[in-house]
């Protein structure tokens, strides 16, 4: 009993990574403080332009 029992969690245990891998991602890429840093100060030359 103990090692079907043994057998079918390690099973269930592939299947269930399995299938959490097929799922769609629905996390956002992280972007950096410097990055952010820089995007914001490209943003701010363009409103720049744009005013001028």
């Amino acid at each position: 009993m103990n090692r079907k029992k043994k057998i079918k969690q390690t099973i269930k245990k592939l299947v269930k990574k399995e299938n959490a891998k097929k799922q769609p991602k629905n996390k956002v890429r992280y972007i950096s403080k410097a990055e952010r840093a820089a995007l914001e100060a490209e943003e701010q030359k363009k409103q720049e332009q744009e005013i001028e």
